[in-house]
């Protein structure tokens, strides 16, 4: 159990921002699985309009410290492959 009252203030914080993080992982997955989606669709154009949101959306969650930047260069790296494919 936290003894001091800065201790206190960091779990309290923790958990603030625990629910914050969660969110924003949560949102990128939804981008990420409507850019899978439109893939598998066949459309290109499509495809490359949610692949770039997505890509946005993903540096964004590097940017805030919530996933790191090789995890979401693979994976931008390998849906591009993807839509690249469709030509």
């Amino acid at each position: 159990m936290a003894n001091t009252p800065q201790a206190r203030k960091r779990i309290r914080r923790n958990g603030r921002r625990a629910d914050v993080n969660k969110a924003r992982v949560s949102r990128i997955r939804t981008f990420v699985k409507k850019a899978e989606s439109t893939i598998e669709s066949g459309v290109k154009d499509a495809s490359a309009e949610t692949l770039k949101a997505a890509q946005a959306e993903m540096m964004r969650g590097v940017a805030k410290g919530v996933l790191h930047k090789n995890t979401v260069a693979r994976k931008i790296s390998r849906l591009a492959k993807r839509v690249k494919a469709l030509a």
